[in-house]
């Protein structure tokens, strides 16, 4: 029988320590995110709903956004055991000069909308924390200050072509004379996706007031209170515009942008240049012979063409195929780093946060954005040692296997070959002054066997069929087993 006693005030104490109140609420509400989630939990609280929609929020059904996320779920980490990780080292070069971190912070549009302190905390959080920052064409922070807010570390400036040429290169002038040592040109943008919404809440530059969100406006009173105290918003690179996002988007972009204007943008830039919005082999293999130093695997966020490729699908087979000519970046869909860590396995040599940061930043500025990254670098150091890895380079294919969901079919050789080729047969034929019917390049099967001249089909395991492990190497290759 279990003999009682009354407990002694000496044998409590140790047992009931109280922890101090912390009195300031925004480092309170910052030190109990745990994950990227609760950033955005805290951020969805704290701001209006067309701003917080404009960073969440991607084109049409949102399919895209959805399966790049989904593709990071569907994946299984393969850890080696009884290895030494009392160490690790989660740093290595990118573009030739050190990262403290596999990842860094992409561009993003309106930053300022989202809250008052805009890319300002965003560039020095990543100063501070070793990682590069890249400021928007889009963005709400002239050039030199954001170089101001992060003068030794590393700036990345974004450009999207516009049909006003001499505009976007005097941009890119003023990120060279800035010391920015990169420059990010996006090709995915000929027009803007259709992001619903942002139509459906009359998101617009500036904010426009209705009913609905001065009531929504009501328990977010610190929101408008910066914004309407603070200077007021327009773009660093623009002049002030009254109207939709769409609508300015579309005036704004080039749809007439090829392979030669890049060539021609690449003479012009000093620096590093890397192309963002890749989203086939085709076109990878186009920038490898321009030479670009890099490439992002991305489709926007899934912001511009729903069910559009999905990057993290894609990054196994243009990372071995074209490795070793430039470096291999991914965005799209990242919320932890796991997800960050199965990049670098699968081959790619830095990734881009977009929403995630957001998240920090709307959640708590400066401090939020610090806390973001803080956040990923905790879970990317944890990831790694529990793979049994002590550095980047360790990690490889045989450490992620990747579940068959949505891997598509392979296409019949034939088939994929005369897709490949149609662009040069195309221009072949113009240059003739024949048509696409005539001469020996006229018919996709000629030669080939009759599957050929039958439009190639691609189906997709649903949801409804168990989750099977491939191989990276089958999964990237769209093997069904």
């Amino acid at each position: 029988m279990v003999q009682r006693r009354i407990p002694k005030i000496r044998d409590l104490a140790p047992l009931m320590q109280f922890k101090a109140p912390d009195l300031q609420a925004k480092r309170r509400r910052l030190n109990a995110a745990l994950t990227i989630d609760d950033l955005r939990t805290i951020a969805k609280r704290r701001t209006p709903k067309a701003a917080f929609d404009y960073t969440e929020g991607a084109a049409e059904a949102e399919i895209s956004l959805q399966r790049a996320r989904q593709a990071f779920q569907d994946i299984q980490f393969n850890p080696a055991i009884l290895r030494d990780v009392s160490t690790v080292s989660t740093g290595w070069d990118v573009l030739g000069a050190p990262v403290s971190l596999p990842f860094g912070i992409a561009p993003t549009g309106f930053t300022r909308m989202m809250q008052t302190e805009g890319e300002i905390a965003g560039a020095g959080a990543a100063g501070a924390a070793g990682i590069p920052f890249s400021l928007s064409t889009m963005g709400t922070t002239a050039i030199e200050d954001v170089r101001k807010a992060n003068p030794t570390g590393r700036n990345w400036f974004q450009l999207y072509m516009w049909k006003d040429r001499p505009r976007s290169m005097a941009l890119v002038e003023r990120a060279a004379a800035a010391g920015f040592d990169t420059l990010l040109v996006t090709v995915d943008v000929p027009v803007a996706g259709a992001r619903l919404r942002d139509k459906r809440n009359g998101f617009s530059i500036p904010p426009q007031l209705t009913p609905g969100t001065v009531i929504n406006a009501l328990p977010r009173p610190e929101w408008w209170i910066n914004f309407l105290t603070t200077e007021p918003l327009s773009f660093a690179s623009l002049d002030r515009w009254s109207g939709t996002v769409g609508e300015l988007l579309d005036t704004m972009f080039d749809p007439t942008v090829t392979f030669e204007d890049l060539e021609w943008i690449k003479e012009q830039w000093p620096g590093k240049i890397v192309v963002k919005g890749v989203q086939s082999l085709g076109d990878a293999q186009r920038l490898a012979e321009i030479g670009v130093d890099g490439i992002t695997l991305s489709n926007h966020g899934g912001r511009q063409l729903d069910r559009a490729p999905i990057p993290f699908h894609l990054l196994p087979d243009v990372a071995r195929e074209f490795g070793s000519e430039y470096e291999v970046h991914l965005d799209t869909g990242i919320m932890s780093g796991a997800d960050i860590v199965a990049s670098v396995a699968l081959g790619a040599r830095f990734t881009m946060v977009g929403r995630a940061y957001l998240y920090g930043l709307m959640a708590g500025g400066r401090e939020g954005v610090d806390r973001m990254i803080g956040i990923l670098g905790e879970q990317i150091s944890r990831t790694m040692r529990l793979l049994g890895v002590n550095s980047l380079e360790e990690l490889n294919p045989s450490h992620v296997t990747q579940l068959e969901r949505l891997a598509p079919r392979a296409v019949a050789p034939a088939v994929a070959a005369a897709a490949s080729a149609a662009p040069a047969r195309a221009r072949a034929v113009k240059a003739r002054g024949g048509s696409a019917g005539s001469g020996s390049g006229g018919s996709a099967a000629s030669g080939g066997s009759a599957a050929a001249s039958k439009p190639a089909t691609s189906t997709s395991n649903t949801a409804r069929k168990p989750a099977k492990p491939v191989t990276a190497a089958e999964a990237a290759t769209g093997a069904d087993a």
